[in-house]
């Protein structure tokens, strides 16, 4: 195996992956469900009659049918992971208060709120039996109006719960600005940018499989947090914990969509039980682009105000996000974009406000980046189009801002505390990297030439925000040496592609001094594991594998212990290297599985907690756009991300470059259409929701710079969503420095033809950097 060599890729690359989809049990039943074709409207029947009379169909349910089936409380659960601490405490309270009257129903009771909203459920010996089944289902629903942006649903003209206002929470962050500031600025930029609704799109949508034995059930998930899953299926079911295993096996992506308890697993698991046989739900594309989870989906407000020489004086960010139909995790989320508002400038005041509003679209909930882009999108284009109001370079912009290195630790207007950063040392390496003057070079030759298409350089900077809140910084690791030199490392991560197997092992093995072969890696299984977090918010490396070393070191310790308890000597003269304990005078040593035989099993267990981080990067792009065909075409990416020390650089790579195919996805091609009734049009799957395909992949150069984070014994911040965050603001600002626009608001992702042939088409700016 080669030092970088990935463990997982073998298996999964041939074919020989175990998903969900891939288990015969004996037995097994499908779950098909039958789904709204409206946005928004009263149930007035569901008639399951003639479904229940199709060959092959064992059941067929509405919510009339199954009165004891409990409302899906995953956002109420979901409070008990954020911390009790003074800048998330109000977004806590307000959350809670949130989701009362407002609960999710596992099947449509009496009211449809977004598209795509199980009515019912058929559950067949297979797939195709159940799918008939589904096609004789009928039901009736009185039509209402439907609104699917924020600021149709903040009028409350159209409310979706009788009583409460679609505005499900407000919050707040930084203090407010005062008049005079903005009056006395010599530049400030006021502008309005729309992040669109998201789709995830993972390669393998959303799968369980309920599995009743004796009295006890087993649920195999492809779910980022398996232990978190076993507690709320334990609370809906007033089960002890004991009872429930959740195993995840091989999962094909996730990108946060694959952390919630959501209606269908509820349905699942209780109709398992009902039937007492295995039941499982494969959900395919269309139904997938239908109804699984969103991201982004925020109207932003802003103004950016500036002295003369540049210096940033103040940013106001104004946000109405779009939460979907039920108050969730998201509902919350948007305090990710308004503490990290700030980005990596050093502005003496920032205010945001947050108002997150339901509208009949299906629940937005943490997609990757999950309210970092937003903030990054909204700060770096206005940075752009205050660097074009003072006729400064970007370039000279930014550095003229950068919180300088000697600042950290770095507490910002908005409460977030940065542990490192050296934002400057990232973008001269982006610049040098891509070739800026001699792209600038070429932009002012076809400036000069009215025959050429025109060119477009973008930067973006970024500061995110990875491992968790403080209170959910923690996870489970236990060590385990065997009598013939194996290793089990035990973690509660759960991995989803982030190549676990490959860096957890590694990790262990140069910690402990051992052959890397003889590691092996227990994950995503709550029977093996009595507690676990999981995998989400990029802390993999930073909190998981801070775990893993720490339990490393416990187990040297007692290795030690038990050697010096053997030769008799104090604990201080026992010397530990390359796996074994020695006498530190001199003398042979003896390995790990020696001691082992001679002192019985060794395993420690740890729960170990670390701190935040908060990674960074610079990101650059050039672009040509064709003024006459509205096209884009990206000639170059570069990335260039700072996420601590790296354990893998390999796996930290390919992060990297799949991140920012997203980013390039968000700014030119995603984006969830409706029509007038707010029912997507996504009849043609992937031909309607366009995502990058290799045709549509630029050259992307990828880079890192090293700043270490004191947060965490490893070093290590997040490194999973960083194109995601810093690409899509790049590739914007681009078009936009081709264009020369003088109006920020023009451009609005995605930047499709039809948006970019009408920005050509505005006033440009009279004269250029």
């Amino acid at each position: 195996m080669g030092r970088w060599t990935r463990r997982e890729d073998e298996r999964l690359l041939t074919g020989r992956g175990r998903y969900v989809a891939d288990m015969a049990v004996p037995g097994c039943l499908d779950a098909v469900f039958v789904r709204s074709d409206v946005a928004h409207g009263v149930l007035r029947t569901v008639d399951c009659s003639a479904a229940r009379r199709v060959a092959g169909v064992t059941g067929v349910w509405s919510a009339a049918d199954l009165s004891e089936l409990p409302a899906c409380r995953q956002a109420a659960a979901d409070l008990q992971d954020l911390p009790p601490v003074p800048h998330t405490l109000l977004a806590r309270l307000s959350t809670e208060e949130a989701v009362a009257g407002r609960e999710w129903p596992v099947l449509v009771k009496d009211r449809v709120r977004y598209p795509g909203e199980a009515v019912a459920v058929v559950v067949g010996e297979d797939r195709y039996r159940a799918e008939d089944g589904a096609a004789e289902v009928t039901f009736e629903i009185d039509a209402l109006p439907a609104v699917v942006t924020p600021a149709a649903a903040a009028e409350d003209s159209v409310r979706l719960f009788e009583g409460l206002s679609n505005v499900a929470f407000q919050g707040v962050a930084g203090e407010p600005i005062e008049e005079s500031v903005w009056q006395g600025a010599a530049a400030v930029v006021e502008a309005r940018y729309r992040q669109q609704l998201l789709m995830p799109t993972p390669m393998e949508c959303r799968t369980i499989l309920a599995v009743p034995e004796g009295d006890r059930l087993t649920v195999w998930c492809g779910h980022q947090m398996p232990h978190r899953l076993r507690r709320e299926l334990a609370t809906l079911l007033g089960w002890p914990l004991e009872r429930i295993r959740v195993v995840v096996p091989d999962t094909g992506g996730a990108f946060g969509s694959k952390s919630a308890a959501f209606p269908e697993f509820v349905a699942v698991v209780f109709l398992a039980l009902t039937l007492r046989r295995p039941v499982r739900w494969i959900e395919d594309r269309l139904e997938s682009m239908l109804t699984a989870t969103r991201g982004r989906g925020q109207d932003q407000r802003v103004r950016l105000a500036a002295d003369a020489e540049g210096h940033l004086l103040a940013y106001e960010l104004t946000i109405d996000a779009d939460v979907g139909a039920y108050p969730h995790l998201g509902v919350g989320l948007p305090m990710q974009t308004a503490w990290m508002a700030p980005g990596p400038y050093r502005t003496p005041r920032v205010h945001a406000t947050v108002r997150s509003v339901l509208t009949n679209t299906m629940v937005t909930y943490p997609y990757r980046g999950a309210g970092r882009p937003e903030a990054t999108i909204a700060l770096e284009r206005s940075m752009d189009a205050l660097a074009r109001r003072l006729r400064i370079d970007p370039v000279e912009l930014r550095r003229r801002n950068f919180i300088p290195p000697d600042s950290f630790p770095y507490r910002t207007p908005t409460g977030r505390e940065y542990d490192s950063g050296d934002y400057a040392t990232a973008l001269d390496l982006a610049l040098e990297t891509l070739g800026y003057a001699d792209w600038r070079a070429e932009q002012a030759r076809r400036r000069a030439d009215s025959g050429t298409l025109p060119l477009g350089i973008g930067l973006s900077c970024y500061v995110e925000r990875s491992g968790g809140e403080p209170g959910g910084l923690h996870e489970f690791a236990a060590v385990e040496a065997h009598e013939d030199g194996t290793v089990i490392a035990r973690c509660g991560a759960a991995p989803s592609g982030q190549g676990h197997e490959t860096t957890f092992p590694a990790l262990v093995a140069k910690t402990l001094g051992v052959d890397e072969a003889r590691v092996r890696l227990v994950e995503g299984d709550t029977d093996e594991l009595p507690e676990g977090l999981g995998s989400f918010a990029s802390r993999s490396a930073q909190v998981a594998g801070a775990a893993l070393q720490h339990a490393c070191g416990l187990l040297i310790d007692e290795a030690r212990g038990r050697a010096a308890g053997l030769w008799g000597v104090p604990v201080a003269e026992v010397a530990w290297s390359d796996g074994a304990v020695s006498p530190a005078s001199g003398g042979s040593a003896t390995g790990l599985a020696e001691l082992v035989k001679a002192t019985g099993p060794l395993r420690v267990d740890d729960r170990f907690e670390s701190g935040m981080g908060f990674p960074f990067g610079a990101h650059a792009a050039v672009v040509e756009v064709d003024p006459e065909l509205g096209t884009v075409q990206v000639l170059r990416v570069v990335a260039v991300d700072d996420c601590g020390v790296v354990l893998n650089p390999k796996v930290v790579a390919g992060q990297a470059f799949g991140s920012a195919v997203q980013g390039i996805g968000q700014a030119l091609y995603e984006g969830v259409p409706f029509d007038e009734h707010g029912v997507p049009q996504l009849a043609n799957g992937l031909l309607d929701y366009l995502v990058p395909t290799a045709t549509e992949i630029p050259p992307i150069t990828v880079k890192d710079t090293c700043t270490p984070s004191p947060s965490t014994p490893l070093g290590a911040k997040g490194a999973g969503e960083s194109g995601c965050i810093g690409t899509p603001a790049a590739i914007v600002n681009a078009v936009a420095d081709a264009l020369q626009l003088a109006d920020a608001d023009l451009l609005q992702m995605p930047l499709t033809p039809d948006v970019v042939w009408r920005a050509a088409r505005a006033p440009k700016l009279r004269e250029s950097v």
